[in-house]
């Protein structure tokens, strides 16, 4: 609690007057983030958070610079880093729903600690060149990487449960967390695969994962109590209503996450791929800043069809022929990514009973995964068969309006539920 000012006011007493002390509240901070962050242990798992989130841009890069490296092969690499990604879409539902069943710091720890063991024994595999069989099962052992942005908004959750301002606050300064990590993750990973070895951005990103779950899981207090076992938290959360559509939505919105990257690379091709790349990251992470303060919310369909419109500046901007064109086109269209997948997160959380938050979330993430796989093969398809690579940004910009054709059928459905609902009663 923020100590009372003591300030003398003139006031009567039966002597006359004199001055006597008055006790006056200090106003509350209007920094929404400044009213997040003043709750005790926010900061301190913020802080874990933070460094187990940062290795989570920096595996795959890591990974196929060491793995090309050692074998020559960027098929194998990607081979490595696809199979990967598959196992996670399999697994991290399944440790997410162990985190809401048995609690955060139980299951994520010893979770962390066999990811971590994956990383290394890809890094030795890699180093010492055994057969590729071993990359790949080394590799997918790290798929049980919990999902800390997703353990993260859970604790949020569970602290503003009955404060949805601060709860959009705080869901925004997650979405800017991400973006920043994902955005600094790649560019950290290659610099020290370069500077030191090629095996240093795996052994650093495992070691950053591992310390950041360990600060994260000690701070016991803020960790969202284990529901107890009730029809509500058993049976698949695929079968709560409009569930399942709106995971639809999130894996359209990965297409264009992922199509973006890809036909970016190919079209700049060079290095200055990565800056200009970072700069949609960069305006996604300032917008979701700015979204965080806004007193009002968004509806998913308001947010999918700015999305739509702005994810068409950067195929402008590309079609022009000029860099700096492309750029500012890439920065403006990541300013309508972060308030999407607020808002989206947030229906998220309004679907999922309160104690399978981290395996709702989980969920999404991996239709977000599912996504950007899809995305990145089809945009790659687009550049390398297209004319010209400028045709690759077709694709974003429609996997755009296929995610925001879905959240408007999603709206009809429920309007038409609704309507059926009150003619029934």
């Amino acid at each position: 609690m923020p100590q009372s000012h003591l300030t003398p006011t003139l006031t009567l007493t039966p002597a006359g007057p004199a001055l006597a002390p008055h006790y006056r509240e200090p106003r509350p901070s209007t920094n929404p983030y400044l009213r997040l962050f003043a709750l005790p242990g926010t900061r301190a798992f913020t802080l874990g958070n933070l460094i187990a989130r940062l290795p989570m841009g920096m595996f795959s890069v890591s990974a196929v610079i060491m793995i090309a490296g050692a074998y020559g092969s960027y098929a194998l690499a990607g081979a490595v880093t696809a199979t990967g990604l598959a196992a996670t879409a399999v697994v991290a539902p399944r440790t997410a729903r162990l985190v809401d069943r048995y609690g955060q710091a139980r299951i994520a720890v010893p979770a962390t600690a066999l990811a971590a063991l994956g990383s290394l024994a890809l890094l030795l595999c890699v180093h010492y060149e055994a057969p590729a069989w071993s990359l790949f099962v080394a590799y997918a052992a790290t798929a049980t990487t919990p999902n800390t942005g997703g353990m993260s908004r859970a604790r949020w959750a569970h602290l503003f449960r009955n404060d949805p301002r601060s709860l959009h606050t705080a869901n925004a300064f997650e979405q800017a967390a991400d973006e920043l990590c994902f955005m600094l993750g790649p560019v950290l990973a290659a610099f020290l695969c370069s500077a030191l070895f090629p095996e240093a951005g795996t052994l650093i990103g495992a070691i950053l994962l591992l310390t950041g779950v360990l600060l994260f899981a000690a701070q016991r207090s803020t960790e969202p109590p284990v529901a107890p076992r009730t029809t509500a938290t058993s049976g698949s959360l695929l079968r709560a209503p409009g569930m399942a559509p709106l995971l639809g939505v999130f894996l359209a919105t990965g297409a264009v996450f992922g199509a973006m990257e890809v036909v970016t690379l190919a079209h700049v091709d060079g290095p200055v791929a990565g800056p200009v790349l970072a700069l949609q990251a960069a305006g996604s992470c300032a917008a979701g800043l700015l979204f965080g303060r806004a007193r009002r919310t968004a509806r998913l369909h308001t947010c999918l069809a700015a999305m739509t419109v702005l994810m068409v500046l950067p195929l402008i901007g590309a079609s022009t022929g000029s860099l700096l064109a492309l750029a500012g086109g890439l920065l403006v269209a990541g300013m309508a990514t972060a308030p999407t997948m607020v808002t989206g997160m947030a229906l998220i959380q309004g679907l999922t009973p309160a104690g399978r938050l981290n395996e709702g979330m989980t969920l999404a993430v991996t239709a977000l995964l599912g996504g950007v796989a899809a995305g990145s093969a089809t945009g790659g398809w687009t550049a390398e068969h297209a004319p010209t690579t400028t045709y690759g940004f077709l694709v974003p910009a429609m996997a755009a309006g296929l995610a925001l054709v879905l959240a408007m059928a999603l709206v009809l459905r429920s309007a038409t539920g609704m309507t059926k609902a009150r003619r029934s009663s």
